[in-house]
């Protein structure tokens, strides 16, 4: 395949499967082991890595009027009854912490993992079975949501959530915003509440996560580094800017769509699509791992 497409339709899928519950993660690598790109090739790999910073620009971007209106009543909120450490751009600094700790322990455990078909797999099953009776649960007729908005959110609840984000690193195929949102749900979060915060949520944790895979890439020495030393060069660079561009305008298109989706029809679909995936990667996936 064309590089010039391969580096485009890499940019699809990244910024189709970045924010829907799905794992970009396990789309990206079955999408390249089927087009016979090399999982271990450290420019791909770093191409995966960088094509996530266009994804991650339409996330301020689309939610301009948020993050303004979150400065703006900074830190008491619009009702005066939060605090430095309750309000919603705080609560995104402890939820990120929460899951900048564990995954940096794990950090040997997540390169195991990252290759591995098997572990995608298992990971879209189970979490497709995961979101589909969380969401079912969650949204049983007459059954209250303790949070409707943001700024009625808890530190325990961040807590939680960034926690549970952590197996998204941990485990490729989980998905950040399956285990985000599921998490929220759990928590007393209406639908709209936690998709809204996995969002803003997603913002700091790729930023961190792009920055430091991008760092492992580019480091001259080898040694430890699972991504491998890269040299860039014009071509390399234009793919880059291709597979960016791409994603961010995807990216932009599919936040808009799922916000809108996710207030009237819920999550069942994608918990459908990622137990059909994970069946489908047990079986064939084999065939695609020279």
């Amino acid at each position: 395949m064309n590089d010039y497409l391969l580096a485009a339709i890499l940019g699809v899928i990244e910024g189709l499967t970045e924010f829907l519950p799905v794992s970009s993660t396990a789309h990206l690598r079955i999408f390249q082991a089927w087009a016979g790109v090399s999982l271990s090739d450290g420019y791909w790999k770093m191409f995966s890595i960088v094509i996530q910073a266009g994804a991650i620009l339409s996330l301020p971007i689309y939610f301009r009027r948020t993050l303004a209106e979150f400065l703006k009543h900074f830190p008491k909120g619009p009702r005066g009854d939060r605090t430095l450490l309750t309000h919603p751009l705080s609560l995104l600094l402890v939820a990120f912490v929460c899951t900048a700790g564990p995954t940096l322990l794990l950090t040997k455990m997540i390169g195991a993992n990252l290759e591995s078909l098997v572990v995608m797999a298992g990971a879209l099953l189970i979490g497709g079975v995961v979101m589909w009776v969380v969401d079912a649960f969650c949204s049983a007729a007459g059954r209250p949501h303790r949070t409707e908005r943001l700024d009625e959110m808890s530190l325990s609840q961040a807590v939680w959530i960034g926690l549970c984000q952590a197996l998204s690193a941990i485990f490729p195929g989980t998905s950040r915003s399956m285990a985000t949102i599921a998490a929220g749900q759990l928590a007393g979060m209406s639908r709209p509440v936690a998709l809204e915060f996995s969002f803003l949520l997603s913002i700091p944790t790729m930023i961190a996560a792009t920055g430091f895979d991008l760092l492992q890439s580019l480091r001259p020495s080898p040694a430890g580094n699972p991504l491998g030393a890269v040299v860039l060069d014009l071509r390399g660079l234009l793919l880059l800017l291709i597979g960016g561009l791409v994603s961010f305008v995807v990216a932009y298109l599919s936040v808009a769509w799922f916000m809108r989706w996710v207030r009237n029809h819920g999550f069942v679909l994608f918990a459908i699509y990622r137990i059909l995936a994970g069946a489908l990667l047990l079986l064939f996936g084999p065939r695609l791992t020279p």
